[in-house]
């Protein structure tokens, strides 16, 4: 019985690891920081430790049910608290791997100056601080866990001496103190009303009271800051105007992950804690995602550069997985899960691609590029899949999730949204279109003296092409069999529609 309970409190402990081993990775990184040898074998150890963990966490939390540790001995809801259910596992493993392959990239594409100001290190804290938000199961410490990657996450933006790059972090920096202020504003209501910032015992409190007025005004102060994060109408301006600014490394791991947690944060509130009122707080989710998807698409139509015609995509597609909160029932949430994981990889990819055309063209704005196919067939086979997955065209990874929702709109007979998500994806197609047409099939607008060979190309950059080809092989496996996939996303989407599963685990009743 002794063995049993040691065991189960060191599984339980071990929600603690993806928060412990990228603070180490990142402390260690900053005493080797003029090695730039030692950075790099430390970074890349520390990642794969960080990803073989993450395995081993969703399988313990698919075989022994949501995983609660109460840090200093506690208990919920007086204490600090950790949860991890299949939701956060996923989101743990997918950063562990997408940070992993974003690791390896900028081993080349990062400058040997911006590792030694702290390239390396920042970029683990900003891990750090990604994990700490997918696991954080009191709302004050969500908080913290949101401003210590917002840190990290400045330092990287403004890693570099360019106008622009400046800019796009001030209009980042202000955004995101704005949605802090709403946030607070949030926990100090939530807290006055409840007497508590723990997440399982506000939902209690929020179920046992649900004529409280003060509930809804709550919802709407964490559906701003949450809102702003994620990237949703009318509050995404920021990201197209800092998103294209930073090194391609950056810019691939803020795409593929930052808006995200901002997602993750409204589905776990607004499936666990904001649950009293769907009529009202869920029927702004639906209108904000519907415009979310056809205002960013319609941003990427009007762009000239790969990078910021991918930057409005990342507005688009976040509507796509707030539509799937939006519709609120397990089909709906599984869609918009498996949109999360599979955007985070094609969007990452679509970036790191971009990485590898302004290496061989040295620009990614569209009229300067051309003739990419015919030079370089290998990189262009590579944007099409991903392309095309983005899109949603079967049998790539894209389908799945779009299906998914498309199916649940209908049968919440929510006909209007479902036609704005179809038209929103004929038009990712064309906006698609149109970088390959500029970039890959048109004759090349002018001659470069330093291009070499496809396959020169690829040996020399071979630490930016390998992460690349990887993603797009787990894509074309998610979209040719994507039952695992689809498999966690349900089993995920089953947990946050019960909710007492949760709140049992934590409070213990």
């Amino acid at each position: 019985m002794t063995l049993k309970s040691n065991s189960m409190q060191l599984t339980e402990a071990s929600i603690l690891l993806p928060l412990i081993l990228p603070f180490l990775t990142a402390t260690i990184c900053l005493f080797f920081n003029r090695s730039k040898k030692a950075q790099h074998f430390i970074s890349i150890a520390g990642a794969c430790l960080l990803l073989i963990t993450a395995f081993f966490l969703l399988e313990s939390v698919k075989e022994n049910g949501i995983m609660v540790t109460q840090i200093g001995g506690w208990e919920a809801p007086f204490g600090i608290t950790m949860v991890m259910d299949i939701f956060s596992a996923i989101m743990v493993l997918v950063t562990a791997f997408v940070g992993l392959m974003v690791n390896i990239y900028a081993l080349q594409n990062i400058k040997k100056e911006k590792k030694q100001f702290g390239f390396f290190v920042f970029f683990h804290f900003l891990i750090m601080g990604v994990n700490g938000a997918f696991t954080a199961g009191d709302i004050f410490n969500l908080y913290v866990w949101f401003e210590i990657l917002l840190i990290a996450s400045f330092i990287l933006l403004a890693l570099g001496n360019g106008k622009e790059q400046l800019i796009g972090t001030v209009k980042y920096m202000l955004l995101s103190f704005i949605a802090s202020a709403f946030l607070l504003v949030g926990v100090g209501i939530i807290y006055g009303i409840s007497g508590s910032l723990n997440m399982a015992n506000v939902a209690v409190f929020c179920r046992e009271n649900p004529d409280n007025p003060l509930i809804t005004v709550a919802a709407i102060f964490f559906l701003l800051p949450f809102g702003i994060k994620a990237a949703l109408f009318p509050m995404y301006f920021w990201l197209p105007a800092s998103y294209p600014t930073p090194d391609i490394s950056v810019t691939a791991f803020f795409s593929g992950l930052l808006t995200k947690v901002g997602v993750y944060a409204l589905i776990r509130f607004f499936t666990l804690i904001f649950v009293q009122d769907i009529a009202y707080t869920h029927t702004i989710l639906l209108i904000a995602a519907a415009f979310t998807m056809f205002s960013g698409v319609l941003g990427a139509l009007s762009r000239n550069s790969m990078r910021k015609v991918l930057s409005f995509h990342i507005i688009s597609q976040i509507g796509y997985m707030i539509l799937g909160l939006a519709l609120f029932t397990p089909l709906a949430l599984a869609g918009a899960i498996f949109y999360m994981v599979q955007h985070i990889l094609v969007k990452t990819n679509l970036f790191m691609i971009t990485g590898l055309v302004e290496k061989i063209k040295g620009t990614s704005v569209l009229k300067n590029i051309g003739g990419l196919y015919k030079s370089y067939p290998f990189v262009s086979l590579l944007f099409f899949i991903a392309a095309l997955s983005l899109a949603g065209i079967p049998p790539f990874s894209g389908f799945w999730p779009k299906f998914l929702l498309i199916k649940a709109g209908f049968e919440a007979k929510e006909y209007w949204v479902i036609a704005i998500g179809i038209v929103t994806g004929l038009l990712t197609l064309f906006s698609m279109t149109k970088i390959w047409v500029y970039a890959f099939w048109e004759k090349e607008k002018k001659e470069n003296e330093n291009e070499l060979l496809e396959s020169i190309f690829i040996q020399r950059n071979w630490r930016m092409t390998v992460p690349v080809i990887t993603i797009t092989v787990m894509i074309i496996g998610i979209g040719f069999y994507s039952m695992p996939l689809m498999k966690y996303a349900s089993l995920a989407a089953e947990q946050l529609m019960n909710p007492s599963l949760y709140i049992q685990k934590v409070l213990g009743k």
